[in-house]
């Protein structure tokens, strides 16, 4: 028994000390935390010129601006809770114009296997913009348009679709005066890096072929009220009192918050010696640090390619259908 346990409490000492830490920052951890106490937290953006497809994009597009509007509030809760930051703040621009102001250029990335939109900024702009408000660093955090291959089930598991939908997507980056991307969301620091749907706009129809008896799938777009009802699912705000947040917000920001959370050190005697270290770092004269530039490789859009539609069946046969004509439906 005693031979048996001294193993296992050594494999969990290596895990308290090595797999509870993870640097989700483009700079190690302690720089960034030095260097940003004070953030300043844009209002969110929307790119109405993205691959936004949908029949009425200029609805779709105001009502996610308005939405941003009633719920971007809830990110900047979420990053206080985090305790990384001494002070964070919203800023009172108005967002269209900033984000004209300040965009640069963008471009449709794949990197690590994530299909996502990367945004520059305009260093003088930016500069100014952190300056003016005095803060460390700026987050912009922009919704936009995108298209790319996914796989939708069925409401019974038994059937998928296979093929190209048309999503928004919410992209975020925390910069520094000189442009440094500091953080960005999607992250790719973790093992396994991902871009969740901020909402899906599109959905196959599996109940009108099933009742046209046709193994022909109908890929259509919500409508408006659809995304509406949707977007007006709420949970319960970090904010003070009885506030109410959408749901669907409440799980972005909630991944975004997550990365940016202090490391922490469970093992009492580690704490210790961080203790004992810091006293040591705080007799020592104050060093200047510098951000080195991120490298940004300059690439083309890459246009986004239909492929035909395959709907499988499980556990028949499963049998190629042709791409079909996109259709809008009614939501009752």
């Amino acid at each position: 028994m005693k031979t048996f346990l001294k193993p296992a409490f050594l494999i969990i000492v290596a895990y308290l000390s090595f797999g509870c830490s993870s640097n989700y920052y483009n700079i190690p951890r302690e720089s960034f935390e030095k260097k940003v106490k004070i953030l300043g937290v844009a209002p969110i953006f929307v790119d109405s010129e993205s691959d936004i497809r949908h029949p009425e994009k200029e609805a779709l597009v105001n009502l996610i601006k308005e939405y941003n509007r009633k719920n971007e509030k809830e990110l900047v809760a979420r990053l206080k809770e985090t305790g990384t930051f001494f002070s964070v703040r919203l800023l009172d621009d108005d967002a269209d114009k900033l984000y004209f102001n300040t965009m640069f250029r963008k471009e449709r990335r794949d990197d690590a296997s994530v299909v996502y939109n990367k945004y520059f900024f305009k260093l003088p702009e930016l500069k100014e913009l952190v300056t003016r408000n005095g803060l460390d660093a700026v987050m912009f955090t922009v919704v936009s348009g995108l298209t790319r291959q996914d796989t939708v089930r069925s409401s019974n598991l038994m059937s998928y679709l296979e093929c190209d939908y048309n999503f928004l997507v919410m992209t975020s980056q925390i910069l520094d005066a000189d442009g440094n991307i500091l953080w960005e969301f999607p992250n790719f620091r973790g093992k396994s890096p991902s871009l969740p749907a901020f909402i899906e706009l599109q959905y196959p129809d599996f109940d009108e072929g099933k009742a046209n008896a046709t193994e022909k799938v109908d890929v259509k777009f919500k409508t408006i009220p659809g995304i509406t009802r949707a977007l007006n699912k709420a949970n319960d705000s970090s904010l003070p009192g009885s506030a109410k947040v959408s749901s669907i917000y409440v799980s972005i920001f909630s991944d975004m918050a997550s990365l940016l959370k202090p490391e922490k050190n469970l093992l009492w005697w580690k704490k210790k010696e961080d203790k004992k270290d810091e006293q040591q770092r705080l007799q020592l004269p104050p060093t200047e640090e510098s951000v080195k530039p991120e490298q940004i490789k300059d690439e083309s859009v890459i246009p986004s390619v239909n492929k035909p539609a395959v709907i499988k069946e499980e556990p028949a046969a499963l049998q190629p259908i042709k791409e079909e004509t996109i259709k809008e439906e009614t939501i009752k």
